[in-house]
């Protein structure tokens, strides 16, 4: 390594540390954006669902952010987490972030970004919590992170080259975005706003029922941009609608019935952890809520955590197909996501198993469109929970088999599409770990990496 490299901390080569902003955050734009733990996912910031706050002009000046402000989060669970801002946005900080501002004549902030990604960093954020009811560090702890600084060309060069990852990988997300945007607006535009069905009566001149009398006119107003269903599909549907009590309005022929006819419900299970057996690696794919959380991708393989063929059968967790659809039934409700191959779960999935020919593709928007409501069915006292019960007598919209069929056969492309993304950026970034630890320690040099290349 030589003595180019030198051991230094982080507080050394911090030209500013101080901590964020304290306020209330407003979905309204009252101010600039207001970044707060709850944020930062992995590394990253949907800015899209980052709210604002209000602020003086003094205080902006003080908390407000600049290219290279390395934030990061002191308390909680989320401890250590943090985020390399790089945006054009005008945001501040909030109070449960830290904020260190890289001397950048010295030491290059995606260089020092990269380090405070890496196992070093997890280590010492384990090593270095305090308290009992909520965990978290200081400034002052977490300045005295110690980092191997090369010469400021070379930290540039490995900066980079992990950036490029990076890059290639948030292309990927913006990618499977517009992808998933196109499937939600499919499902919407079928089996929410009836689309086809509002063309069809408008096109037969019958009567639309005063409930979607706005949509209709909507439809109306796009005039040549309506674009017609290909006529082996817009025959599937109806040109007219029935009352039903539960779900008002909906096209003629379809009905409302209840969860448990389209799907088996099924509950997980936790083998005991007394048992070592019970737990293996590359054994059964397990999961727990927990997998879900910060996870970008619709479809999952396997979690942190695999079990045994001797766990599986000495606990409730059942062995459900690929195409299961997961939805996290408690702490926290929401999670969703549709399994590429046989999983099992813990008790805190409700999870849905197609019945033919059901698509998960219906089963997976019908949830995601209706989690306040599903929620709305949640109890207990100690942390709340929808039951499989509850899950089962959800009332949903049954259209014939012919249209979900082709609803599957439509939206198979942007599945295909999604999942060879997903594989991809998982390579890249199976790729960047293997190479960041060896790069930030100097074990690969940049001139033994490129002469591999």
């Amino acid at each position: 390594m030589g003595n180019e490299w030198k051991e230094v901390t982080l507080r050394e080569i911090s030209s500013d540390i101080s901590y964020g902003y304290t306020q209330s955050a407003s979905e309204e734009v009252v101010g600039p954006h207001f970044l707060r733990i709850t944020d930062i996912q992995g590394g990253t910031v949907d800015w899209k669902n980052v709210p604002y706050c209000q602020i003086s002009e003094d205080d902006l000046e003080k908390y407000r952010l600049l290219k290279g402000d390395i934030v990061v989060a002191r308390t909680g669970n989320s401890t250590g987490e943090n985020y390399l801002y790089n945006d054009e946005k005008d945001a501040v900080f909030a109070s449960y972030l830290i904020k260190f501002r890289i001397k950048s004549k010295i030491a290059d902030p995606q260089f020092i970004w990269y380090n405070m990604r890496s196992k070093k960093w997890w280590g010492f954020i384990n090593s270095s919590k305090t308290g009992s009811a909520q965990a978290g560090a200081n400034a002052k702890v977490l300045g005295r992170f110690s980092i191997l600084l090369p010469p400021l060309p070379e930290q540039k060069a490995v900066a980079h080259i992990l950036g490029a990852f990076d890059d290639k990988i948030a292309l990927n997300r913006r990618q499977n975005d517009t992808l998933e945007q196109m499937a939600q607006a499919l499902f919407q535009s079928w089996f929410v706003d009836f689309d086809p069905v509002i063309d069809k009566a408008l096109a037969a001149g019958k009567p639309i029922p005063e409930s979607l009398q706005a949509r209709a006119e909507r439809r109306k107003a796009l005039g040549n941009r309506r674009k017609p269903l290909p006529t082996e599909i817009q025959a599937l549907f109806p040109d007219g609608f029935g009352f039903e009590e539960e779900l008002g309005w909906v096209p003629e022929g379809w009905r409302v019935g209840r969860v448990e006819e389209l799907a088996n419900v099924i509950g997980g299970g936790t083998p005991s952890k007394k048992v070592p057996e019970y737990f293996s690696e590359n054994g059964i794919a397990w999961l727990t809520p927990k997998d879900l959380s910060g996870y970008q991708w619709k479809f999952i393989s396997r979690g942190a955590t695999d079990i045994s063929p001797l766990g599986l059968k000495k606990s409730s967790a059942k062995l459900m197909p690929k195409g299961t659809v997961l939805f996290s039934s408690r702490a926290p409700i929401g999670y969703i996501a549709i399994t590429e191959n046989e999983i099992a779960t813990n008790q805190g999935f409700k999870s849905l198993v197609p019945k033919k020919p059901v698509p998960s593709e219906y089963l997976f928007y019908f949830l995601k469109s209706n989690i306040d409501r599903v929620e709305s069915f949640a109890s207990g006292s100690t942390f709340k929970e929808v039951s499989g019960s509850a899950v089962k007598a959800l009332s949903i919209l049954i259209p014939s088999k012919e249209i979900l069929g082709r609803y599957e056969k439509e939206t198979t492309p942007f599945n295909e599409r999604r999942l060879s993304i997903q594989k991809e950026s998982e390579y890249l970034t199976q790729l960047r770990d293997t190479l960041l630890p060896k790069l930030i320690s100097g074990e690969l040099r940049l001139s033994e990496l490129m002469a591999n290349y």
